[in-house]
């Protein structure tokens, strides 16, 4: 019983998803989300109380595992700092680049310059995982591999913003690349593969003391 209870639940945060990405947040409602997700009201108010709570929900599954899988590699004391960066790229990309549905939902929501309570909220979970990022590259700093003059917040801006790029401008990202990046098995197979490289070996110069070439 306790198993269907969290399907059905993942279920409608699935749908949620996908409509909310399709007609975001003031334009999607809980009648629509529910009849797609083939439940009654009750029940998904029940789960997740209003359309708010169910907009926050679905941005913290997604938010929360990414920050998981941060956290195991931030902590992990086999790896220096940038063995550890290079992994959040890794594994960042293959969710940007995966997850559009939830990259558009993000791009709607926050990146339109919108203000109030629930943007705030938003923000305030991606922080957290930005956060986690931040520390890695701290110390890095701190144990001497990095640059003690790095610019990490702009690094940071680096990182995230090339996605933002790509990823929210798709017409214009594709006439840059010469490819429609829309297209899945391009994206799998070249796309990933090309931004993984791109932000190692630019974030790699820019951070590490062994590639410093300004001497």
């Amino acid at each position: 019983m306790e198993k269907d209870k969290i399907d059905k639940k993942e279920h409608i945060l699935d749908v949620a998803e996908k409509v909310f990405a399709d007609l975001g947040y003031d334009g999607a409602s809980t009648r629509t989300i529910s009849g797609e997700a083939g439940v009654n009201m009750a029940m998904l108010n029940y789960y997740f109380g209003s359309k708010e709570g169910l907009f926050l929900a679905v941005f913290e599954r997604k938010i929360n595992s990414f920050r998981t899988l941060l956290q195991n590699i931030g902590s992990d004391g086999s790896m220096n700092a940038w063995d550890k960066l290079d992994k959040c790229i890794d594994n960042y990309v293959e969710r940007i680049i995966a997850n559009n549905c939830f990259q558009k939902l993000i791009n709607r929501e926050v990146s339109m310059n919108k203000r109030g309570d629930l943007t705030d909220k938003i923000i305030e979970i991606l922080m957290v995982n930005v956060y986690e990022v931040k520390r890695i590259m701290e110390e890095g700093v701190n144990t001497g591999l990095f640059h003690a003059d790095a610019d990490i917040p702009m690094v940071i801006a680096t990182l995230f913003g090339t996605k933002n790029y790509i990823v929210n401008m798709p017409q214009l990202s594709s006439l840059i690349l010469g490819h429609d990046i829309r297209d899945e098995k391009f994206m799998e197979n070249e796309l990933k593969p090309r931004v993984k490289t791109y932000m190692k070996r630019l974030l790699k110069a820019y951070l590490v003391k062994e590639h410093d070439n300004s001497k």
